[in-house]
């Protein structure tokens, strides 16, 4: 059992809660002085500050218990990866209008909405479309939301980027020829997150593209280098082309199956040149500005990798 719901600390519903972004959510939310009602598929350990909601985004019964008394939701749970269209659009179009429907029949209108900027460009991938799509019914929605869609996202307990510090040990890096990237800490991005939940006339209504603050992004080159260095290793970098990408993404599939992390949606999204944040999407300095350099964080994700026997 979870401690009982103290009367001084405000109420926030989580989803993804359990997740690489949701559980660095939690840790800000708690510090920042809330208490969190976070929805799990699984039974989850005691935590302190923490309610844990059994359920998922298709449970309406879970949906209204997630949200009882809260004062706003942020909503980080979504499909990253799925063996077709119709996985992304039930997990981050259905599951996010399910969730918007709740929050609206019982008048919770704060909302925070972690998006992608995949969404910018929906027709190269299916996963970009689908959260285009959850954007649109966020739109929609009579909510006082605000959008937030983040760059590659790096930290302790990632799994996707995981793969490109393992590939540094082994020496090799693969990474696509061309083009550049912004990249988040996921303390950053939680520590945002959290800070957009009063709301407020700066926010409203707004969508937002945060980063590390590195100008232009970083070259998939200098990126991999950066991350061989955190590595301790001077790994050579291969470049990729498209179709290079499409054959690895084949092979992927054929040795891990519906484990694999580079897929064909994967290889068609990471082949396009410019997944660098827009200035249409900047966060007023005074709200908000990124604490974590990305090499430091580079070289702290990876010590915590050792630490935790990923590598």
């Amino acid at each position: 059992m979870s401690d009982p719901v103290p009367e001084d600390r405000p109420l926030l519903a989580l989803t993804g809660g359990t997740g690489f972004v949701g559980q660095a959510v939690l840790d800000a939310a708690i510090a920042a002085g809330y208490e969190v009602l976070a929805l799990t598929r699984r039974p989850q350990a005691p935590r302190r500050h923490v309610r844990w909601i059994g359920g998922d985004l298709f449970d309406t019964a879970s949906l209204c218990e997630l949200t009882r008394g809260v004062e706003a939701t942020i909503h980080v749970a979504g499909v990253v990866n799925a063996a077709d269209l119709a996985g992304f659009e039930a997990g981050n179009v259905n599951g996010t209008l399910n969730l918007i429907e709740t929050v609206v029949a019982k008048g919770i209108p704060r909302f925070v909405h972690v998006s992608s900027l995949s969404a910018r460009e929906p027709e190269l991938s299916a996963y970009g479309a689908s959260k285009a799509r959850a954007e649109k019914l966020v739109r929609a929605s009579p909510l006082d939301w605000t959008i937030v869609r983040p760059p590659a996202i790096y930290g302790p307990r990632d799994r996707e980027m995981f793969e490109l510090f393992r590939a540094a040990k082994w020496g090799v890096i693969p990474t696509p020829a061309s083009g550049r990237a912004s990249m988040i800490h996921v303390e950053d991005l939680a520590r945002l997150l959290v800070t957009l939940v009063p709301g407020g006339e700066a926010v409203t209504g707004c969508t937002f593209e945060p980063d590390d603050g590195k100008r232009d992004g970083w070259d998939h080159y200098e990126l991999a280098r950066a991350i061989g260095w955190a590595m301790g290793r001077r790994p050579k970098v291969l470049g990729l082309s498209k179709a290079a990408l499409e054959r690895v993404a084949k092979i992927d599939r054929f040795f891990r199956g519906t484990k694999a992390k580079m897929t064909p949606d994967r290889a068609a999204y990471f082949s396009h040149p410019d997944w660098v944040v827009g200035t249409d999407g900047r966060i007023p300095a005074a709200l908000w500005q990124p604490r974590i350099e990305t090499r430091e964080g580079l070289k702290a994700t990876a010590r915590w990798y050792r630490e935790n026997k990923w590598l």
